[in-house]
């Protein structure tokens, strides 16, 4: 069995009594042992107000990636796109390109990041396009990068032309992102690379990958269907350090499922003093049922079964999330566990 390649999605996680400057600190830091390590790419997810995940702005956070690595590509896993006018998300990455030619990654997404309210707020300048213009606008941002642009026709006659930078010497690599039927087909339908965001929705899984692949038709930049999927994964010496690195992201996910108040990330003590103190029979069972579609052990049995994840589904790349927690004595501007999860399982 072959093993995949490896890359890594980060939603730069901010732990208890960790600032923002820290937890950006530290996902600067995995970034640059991501790149040493030799994984093929580093992306960072797009969510909102949210206490315990720093990774509100993509680009930002890419550029600061881009300035501490040299070879991995990084990107966005993804941009919102209903939350961004079309236009500014291809500047953006075109910038991007400009800034790490060759190395730059622009995955799609359609879900807001967020509750309604900040869904609200982020769209009310009227720049943000709507959730029923997503192909529409995907299209238009895979014009506007390309070297000579797009060229708007206006219904009174004459043509326009809008470029995302003033001369391009290549574009940004598009990837549409999605847990769902629909992301698939669309995926499909315009010839772009696939990723199915198994790391939070697993179900459907190979249903899309069967949709996607089935109907793919090929494009100018891709001629035949290309796909990865992301996971959850601790890595640890030990399988007992493992599932305890994992506790603190487990509750917050059965938190987030319950729809509880959320807070900063626990610490591995906190997690663990929080289940001696009487976790209730639903969280017991919402966090084993998160815990089954998680990859969390030892190196070597976490290394087989992504393994045989990757050849069951057909892809030759996982993604991983790594959602290990940090004990209280490790350093708050450090990688800690995530760290040693990506050295130990480093192609």
């Amino acid at each position: 069995m072959t093993s995949p390649a490896l890359s890594v999605l980060d939603l730069v996680p901010v732990r208890t009594t960790q600032t923002s400057s820290q937890a950006v600190a530290s996902s600067m830091a995995l970034a640059r042992r991501a790149d040493e390590l030799g994984f093929r790419r580093y992306w960072f997810a797009e969510h909102h107000n949210m206490p315990s995940v720093a990774s509100t702005s993509p680009p930002v956070l890419i550029a600061a990636a881009a300035s501490v690595t040299t070879r991995i590509r990084v990107g966005s896993g993804g941009v919102m796109l209903p939350n961004h006018a079309p236009l500014i998300v291809a500047e953006q990455f075109a910038a991007l390109e400009a800034v790490a030619p060759g190395r730059i990654d622009l995955g799609i997404g359609r879900a807001p990041g967020s509750d309604p309210v900040i869904t609200q707020l982020l769209r009310s300048s009227g720049a943000a396009g709507d959730v029923e213009r997503f192909p529409s606008h995907v299209q238009d941002i895979a014009l506007m990068l390309r070297r000579d642009g797009a060229t708007v026709q206006f219904t009174s006659g004459g043509e326009y032309t809008v470029r995302s930078t003033p001369a391009a010497s290549d574009s940004p690599q598009i990837w549409l992102l999605g847990s769902s039927d629909y992301s698939a087909r669309l995926a499909a339908s315009l010839g772009l690379p696939y990723v199915f965001a198994n790391h939070f929705a697993g179900a459907g899984l190979q249903r899309a990958l069967d949709l996607y692949r089935s109907t793919f038709q090929p494009s100018e930049t891709l001629a035949e269907p290309r796909t990865f999927l992301t996971a959850n994964v601790v890595a640890a010496p030990t399988a007992e350090e493992a599932e305890a690195r994992a506790l603190p992201q487990l509750r917050m996910m059965a938190r987030l499922r319950r729809n509880l108040p959320l807070g900063a990330l626990e610490t591995v003590e906190q997690a663990e003093q929080g289940i001696a103190d009487g976790a209730d029979a639903d969280e017991r069972t919402l966090i084993d049922g998160i815990r089954s579609s998680w990859f969390v052990g030892a190196s070597d049995d976490v290394r087989a079964s992504l393994d045989e994840f990757a050849s069951r589904h057909g892809v030759d790349e996982v993604m991983i999330s790594p959602v290990a927690g940090a004990y209280e004595s490790e350093p708050l501007d450090a990688p800690a566990g995530r760290a040693q999860t990506l050295e130990l399982l480093a192609p």
